[in-house]
């Protein structure tokens, strides 16, 4: 299912918003998340928000406990927690059409996946959206480790703003490493319909704090609904 879906990902910048330096024509920003109760492997919190652009002010948001039934399996947490997302996507196309995000921001990865097939790819090819993976971890694939040369790597990230690839064994690069408001990095792939440099402008430019501003928001919402 990965490898029939995977083919239809679109790894290029599809809309005009995109070509412009300044994203003229970029108005709305989602961000999603399913969030876990602690100790509680099934019951979890599906959020959607929709931010302004470049205002970072919240347009709408969705939060929904649900119950998970698929089993956690590596590498193939997308058939877990995206039928949740996509239910959330669907539901705000029905209630509220005119606030449609114009791109996604996922918690979770894209390209950088051990198939190049991670949730924000599945989510977009499934929305047909502009989707961007944005982890706090490294996924180890394709050569990618967390060695000291990869700590070396990220020590040299003199100021925020500043990035490097991640180039596997493959010579493909998965994603971009990139620094925040925090000496901890970022890890940005493409998702769907967005090129890897697009992708990191865009993440850029929602960061208030470490996290970018959707994706900080929609966890602030989970957190919220599952206390």
């Amino acid at each position: 299912e990965q490898a029939r879906l995977g083919s239809s990902v679109v790894e290029e910048d599809t809309e005009e918003w995109q070509k412009d330096a300044g994203f003229a024509g970029l108005e709305r920003v989602g961000g999603v998340d399913l969030s876990y109760i602690k100790g509680d492997e099934t019951s979890a919190c599906a959020s959607l928000v929709v931010l302004s652009y470049p205002a970072m002010e919240v347009l709408y948001e969705d939060c929904r406990m649900v119950t998970v039934s698929a089993p956690y399996i590596a590498g193939f947490l997308a058939f877990r927690e995206v039928p949740f997302l996509v239910e959330a996507v669907q539901r705000l196309q029905q209630e509220k059409p005119r606030l449609r995000p114009q791109v996604l921001l996922v918690d979770g990865n894209g390209l950088l996946h051990p198939r190049g097939f991670g949730v924000a790819c599945h989510l977009g090819v499934l929305t047909d959206l502009p989707c961007i993976g944005v982890a706090k971890n490294l996924l180890q694939t394709d050569g990618l480790v967390r060695d000291e040369l990869h700590k070396e790597q990220i020590r040299s990230l003199q100021k925020e703003g500043d990035t490097f690839p991640l180039t596997g064994t493959s010579g493909r690069a998965r994603g971009m490493v990139s620094s925040s408001n925090s000496s901890r990095p970022l890890y940005i792939s493409v998702g769907h319909r967005v090129c890897l440099e697009t992708a990191v402008r865009l993440v850029k430019s929602c960061c208030r704090y470490r996290i970018p501003e959707p994706i900080r928001q929609v966890q602030t919402d989970t957190g919220e609904l599952r206390k």
